[in-house]
């Protein structure tokens, strides 16, 4: 949405740093300065027309308000110097007779009475001197957004409301250890290798562990942000930290108790900042709800369910889908469940885990391959997972079903979900001793047992000259 930009500026030296601050605004519309209040409330006298009549000429229905405010800039920036009417009192006039135009007052005493006597007038909002583009940026950013509540309430069009832009993913667990947290890194990871600008939040404010599985310490964590009224982009800037894979990081408390501190007002505020920052914000919710994972489960676009294809972990998922509906957080149809760990000779299949939660399962079935995981989870170092990795191509290929990064991959391997693991130990041996004999050499019968002999250890993978054995074949657990 552009959002269209009025300055009333009386002083030339400020009229001209406050066009180009304004210039550099995203989506921003500026509109040449007024020089004193007379000039300020004609313009928006003639932006807003002629007062509505009471029936049209041609007998339809009279309009309502929102014609008549719809031409109106969205902000209006009051210098305070303005004249002949003070500042004040102009922002007074102003809310009185134009309520669908957030005024923003700038002065360069931002004290708190000034302040207060500001809010009492009708301002939604102050910027200090001398001029600072993040302050103004913020400012603006939220007068546009209450002016344009406004308008949709007086019957403009809902899509005109600037709602952040950025997707919200939350990633909750079923239970602990299903692998929340891994998710959560591959995904962002994932978004970030598409391009996105994607910021990483632990909400498991108890025991999150996205610093350890990324490397990280940081002095400043999510608790930093709860206290604080207006979350300028200084202040995210601040709290975030930039990881050198070009993630940003929002971490959660070092200390387990001080997550207490961030309620669901404060992760309200959190998230919506953030998503008016980063085009992908993926939350880790850890697997026990509190007000503040609760809040962003409910905002959220996308809301991930990570479970196991055991009966345990099915029946955890079962009762935290319940505790949502419950709670009137989120629907199970609107949930979507990502089965990880899966193997092909499971017994609970995705289908079964639907019909149990109610909810969408992910296309994407995640393989069962710790053995991928564990050097770079030992190491803390999540982000060097192979590219080879199964684990790391399905969880990359989720993140391209669910819109984050580009198109789903396809996956290497036979088998659809894994590729065949390296054989080791006595079955590379016995199919080594097997295998046919390069040209030029004169075949023979192999050395050892007879077929069919079933002493020693080659009897346990089969006749040596039939080739491998029904043991010898790609599965989800190896020997050696």
């Amino acid at each position: 949405m552009t959002i269209r930009i009025l300055p009333a500026v009386g002083d030339p030296d400020a009229a001209r740093a406050v066009a180009a601050l304004l210039g550099q605004l995203p989506d921003a519309e500026p509109a040449p300065a007024v020089a004193d209040s007379t000039a300020l409330l004609n313009a928006l006298a003639g932006a807003a027309g002629p007062p509505v009549a009471a029936q049209p000429p041609d007998g339809g229905a009279p309009a309502g308000p929102a014609a008549a405010v719809q031409a109106l800039p969205e902000v209006v920036l009051v210098h305070e110097r303005i004249g002949p009417v003070p500042a004040l009192e102009l922002i007074r006039e102003v809310a009185l007779r134009f309520p669908a135009v957030g005024v923003v007052l700038i002065t360069a005493d931002a004290g708190p009475a000034l302040f207060s006597a500001a809010m009492d007038a009708g301002a939604r909002g102050i910027v200090g001197l001398p001029l600072a583009y993040d302050e103004l940026a913020a400012r603006v950013q939220a007068a546009a957004q209450w002016a344009a509540g406004v308008r949709v309430h007086l019957g403009g069009n809902p899509d005109a409301l600037p709602a952040p832009t950025g997707t919200l993913v939350t990633v909750t667990g079923a239970k602990g250890g299903v692998g929340t947290t891994v998710t959560a890194v591959q995904l962002a990871l994932a978004a970030r290798a598409a391009g996105r600008r994607v910021a990483l939040v632990d909400l498991d404010l108890q025991s999150g562990d996205i610093g350890s599985y990324l490397d990280v310490q940081f002095r400043r964590s999510v608790v930093d942000l709860a206290g604080i009224q207006d979350l300028s982009a200084r202040v995210l800037q601040d709290a975030v930290h930039a990881h050198h894979t070009g993630l940003g990081l929002l971490l959660a408390p070092e200390e387990g108790e001080r997550g207490e501190e961030v309620d669901d007002r404060a992760a309200r505020q959190i998230v919506t900042a953030l998503r008016s920052r980063y085009d992908v914000v993926v939350a880790d919710c850890g697997s026990q709800m509190q007000s503040a994972n609760a809040a962003a489960v409910e905002l959220a676009d996308v809301a991930l369910l990570v479970t196991t294809p055991d009966v345990v972990c099915v029946r955890a998922a079962k009762r935290q889908v319940r505790l949502w509906d419950r709670l009137r957080i989120r629907k199970a149809e609107d949930t979507t469940t990502v089965v990880n760990r899966f193997t092909r000779h499971t017994e609970i299949q995705p289908s079964l885990v639907a019909k149990a939660t109610g909810t969408q399962v992910a296309r994407t079935l995640v393989p069962a391959a710790f053995k991928e995981l564990q050097p770079c989870v030992d190491a803390g170092r999540m982000q060097d997972l192979d590219a080879r990795s199964t684990v790391r191509a399905a969880l990359w290929e989720l993140a391209g079903e669910l819109g984050l990064a580009g198109a789903p991959a396809v996956r290497p391997g036979r088998g659809g979900h894994r590729t065949r693991p390296m054989l080791t130990g006595r079955k590379r041996k016995a199919l080594t001793t097997g295998a046919a004999p390069a040209s030029g050499t004169p075949q023979g019968p192999p050395p050892g047992p007879a077929p069919g002999a079933g002493a020693g250890p080659a009897g346990r993978f089969g006749p040596r000259t039939g080739g491998p054995g029904p043991y010898d074949q790609a599965g989800p657990y190896e020997e050696g």
